[in-house]
């Protein structure tokens, strides 16, 4: 592996400039305004697998965003694997906190300051270029796929509709993803778990027209006060969800298993001071590794209504609305879940105001054997660049398609994340370091390899 070492060496400043230009491009899925910008990155993602060596490369077209499809096959003998990643991004929103522009990324304190940096363009771009290294020097050991989608940030929903159409083209022995995050630059980690997602939008109306305040109020609804009173009593004095049926599929860890998963290196003090906040919140027993990792949460993403621009407006207003995330654990479906949100907040709401209730997307939590081979090539890969054995963790967030994979191409998933919790993935000044970019592509061959040795 030495020879990949030295291409890495010399072509490193050449790999972050292709990154850089990469995060340029503004791919936000969500907002159509950016429509040519997701084409633009999807063309751009598949030149540079091409360029890498990939053959069969193509934009294969879907309802919404193109998926970017290569391969190369070595032999049908040899394992396959699977690379899945993402070429969209979240909205930059709010611009007004960003220390430099979301889509003009700059390199600062060894860290790409850039809307995509870890999330998941900087992460999904070590392996198109640990590819060429392994290409260049003939060094690819077994047969890879990569499938790159552009619909991560918005639900996945055509990349299921893909998948259940190409389960032949897509065949493969294991699925390699980097989306998540390690604990530390010196102690890796491996995502062995991921919690599911139920994501809703409430909408609360009450008169048919904004009101003057002065001159209705007190007599008529107030919908966003009642929106607020509403998503207050989703919980009680101990954080716990209050939604009926919401915790019957939930699996209580056994005091050893949660003696295990709090051997995880935590500093709460760290945790709080680089969030700064005094204290930690969350549901009553648990600690904070625990809420994150195990349990399911409920939390307002976004809220709405009334007037909010510059100045004062006395507005009684019409309407009020808030986008509700629910991550869950194993066991629990989200489809039943945001059929048990849809019921109690409509049963709760007063006389007084309408209430509609919207479901976007979801998907299952996952749990990965630690005892596969995958896992174990993914944990000596990790060992061998970091110098240490890589620590098992259950990440709180989710990605629905790990779950999918499983389901129609009966695959598990290694989740080899380079990114770090404090990187502001979906928020301002998102960043992804230099280190972790450099690390991520120097480990990937060193799967392959293992990968490859243990499978024969």
């Amino acid at each position: 592996m030495e020879i990949l070492q030295s291409y890495l060496q010399q072509n490193k400043e050449r790999f972050l400039e292709e990154l850089l230009a990469l995060l340029r491009i503004p791919s936000v899925s969500a907002d159509p305004a950016y429509k040519e910008a997701v084409f633009k990155t999807a063309e751009y993602v598949a030149q540079k697998l091409k360029d890498a060596g990939a053959d069969a490369v193509e934009l294969c077209p879907t309802a919404g965003y193109p998926i970017v499809y290569g391969e190369k096959i070595i032999s049908p003998n040899l394992p396959t694997v699977l690379v899945y990643g993402h070429y969209d991004v979240q909205p930059p929103d709010p611009l007004d906190l960003w220390h430099s522009p979301p889509f003009e990324p700059v390199v600062k304190n060894e860290k790409i300051y850039a809307r995509g940096s870890c999330d998941d363009k900087g992460q999904m771009y070590m392996h198109l270029k640990a590819f060429e290294a392994m290409m260049q020097n003939n060094a690819l050991p077994c047969n890879v796929k990569f499938m790159i989608e552009g619909e991560e940030e918005v639900g996945s929903n055509n990349l299921g509709i893909f998948v259940k159409n190409n389960r032949e083209k897509l065949l493969c022995d294991i699925v390699l993803i980097s989306d998540t995050s390690m604990i530390a630059n010196d102690v890796p980690s491996i995502t062995a778990g991921l919690r599911g997602l139920s994501y809703m939008e409430v909408e609360v109306t009450g008169p048919n027209r904004d009101l003057h305040s002065g001159v209705y109020g007190g007599a008529v609804a107030n919908p966003i006060n009642i929106l607020c009173e509403m998503i207050a009593s989703l919980h009680d004095e101990n954080k716990h969800i209050t939604i009926p049926g919401f915790y019957d599929a939930v699996r209580e860890l056994s005091a050893a298993e949660r003696q295990s998963l709090n051997q995880k290196p935590f500093d709460e003090a760290k945790y709080k001071t680089d969030l700064g906040i005094a204290e930690t919140w969350g549901e009553k027993g648990y600690t904070t590794t625990e809420r994150v990792g195990i349990r399911p949460t409920l939390d307002v993403n976004g809220i709405w209504g009334g007037y909010t621009g510059e100045g004062a407006k006395t507005v009684l207003p019409s309407k009020a609305k808030a986008k509700i995330s629910m991550r869950l654990v194993p066991n629990q479906d989200s489809a039943h879940i945001s059929k048990l949100f849809e019921e109690h907040f409509k049963k709760i709401a007063p006389a007084a105001v309408k209430v509609k209730v919207t479901a976007h997307h979801g998907g299952e939590a996952v749990v990965t054997p630690t005892d596969s081979l995958a896992f174990q090539a993914a944990a000596e890969a990790f060992e061998t660049t970091f110098g240490k054995k890589p620590i098992p963790t259950y990440d709180g967030g989710s990605i629905p398609i790990v779950a999918l994979f499983k389901k129609e191409l009966h695959t598990d998933t290694i989740l080899m994340g380079f990114g770090l919790d404090s990187d502001a993935i979906h928020s301002p000044n998102e960043h992804y370091g230099l280190f972790n970019f450099y690390k991520g592509i120097e480990t990937i061959p060193y799967f392959y390899q293992y990968y490859t040795a243990k499978m024969r």
